[in-house]
């Protein structure tokens, strides 16, 4: 069973010819300002042909880019000039599953291990690391492997710049594309439960409940790009950023799908039987053949 973003959702938004009918909405945490907010409508999730105003309905005040708290409510979103259109986007969401792939990934999550050593999101040091015992840490991708062939065909590798192998190589498993995590938290970043906004003094914030804690913390310095040449690049957290904001705000939402599929259950009955199963299904192919077919 799929879970269901909109459900517990205190803001929302609307064009302001259509006060019944949301565009899209959001469950507010604390880290979200009113910047925060103007700018996911503005950069992301709009589509206007001019400049437009975001009103809170109950006061009829209208938002600006400021670090105040958004208060929960219903927003109305009005052009400045007649003859301006609006909309919301139609930019594509990807499916996607969680970042697991075959060759490759022992390089990635032994480089992405000895940079980082704890969790980048909570700041959980893995205390049994001289040891090399990992339990409870993974490696989580930015960009996901089920999706290398996007990758491929917009030039992600480009942002690469420690490439060591050789050319054939996507680079999608380069350390800069990743993040050491403690496995319920790699989880939901992959199923885009929250993002970090490098632009926003690399901000954390949720898109949900926010059950363990992480909104509104600082994603450690130890792994940011500016660091060294083996940090995680900018330019990968910002494209996640983007993908969440779709995934959790537009209209009502991507499906979260399941991941935890226990021995003997039939994990293809459930992807079949939920909703975007052809997508999700050939994100979990590509996942599974991702690192033979690029070896």
């Amino acid at each position: 069973m799929a879970g269901n973003r909109a459900i517990g959702r205190d803001v929302h938004f609307y064009l302001f010819s259509e006060p019944d009918q949301p565009l899209g909405g959001m469950i507010l945490n604390r880290s979200v300002t009113e910047k925060n907010f103007l700018f996911m409508l503005q950069e992301i999730l709009i589509a206007a042909s001019g400049p437009f105003l975001v009103t809170l309905r109950s006061s009829g005040v209208d938002l600006i880019a400021t670090d105040n708290a958004l208060k929960p409510g219903h927003y109305d979103i009005r052009p400045k000039s007649r003859g301006y259109r609006i909309a919301i986007t139609d930019e594509p969401c990807i499916t996607r599953t969680l970042s697991r792939t075959i060759t490759g990934r022992d390089v990635f999550r032994a480089q992405v291990r000895d940079r980082d050593g704890k969790c980048v999101i909570t700041g959980v040091v893995n205390t049994e690391a001289p040891r090399n015992m990992w339990v409870g840490f993974e490696a989580a991708h930015i960009f996901p492997v089920s999706s290398e062939s996007y990758w491929v065909q917009n030039g992600f590798s480009r942002w690469i710049t420690n490439r060591k192998r050789r050319k054939s190589d996507t680079a999608i498993n380069s350390c800069q594309n990743g993040l050491l995590m403690q496995s319920n938290i790699h989880q939901n970043f992959d199923s885009f439960s929250f993002f970090i906004n490098p632009d926003d003094g690399y901000k954390i914030t949720c898109f949900n409940s926010d059950p363990f804690r992480i909104d509104g913390r600082i994603l450690d310095p130890i792994c940011r790009q500016s660091n060294s040449e083996e940090g995680a690049r900018d330019e990968f957290l910002r494209w996640h950023f983007r993908q969440a904001v779709l995934a959790n705000m537009r209209g009502a939402g991507e499906p979260i799908f399941e991941m935890d599929f226990p021995p003997g259950s039939d994990m293809v009955w459930e992807i079949l039987s939920g909703p975007d199963a052809a997508k999700r299904m050939e994100a979990e192919i590509s996942s599974k053949l991702n690192g033979l077919s690029f070896a």
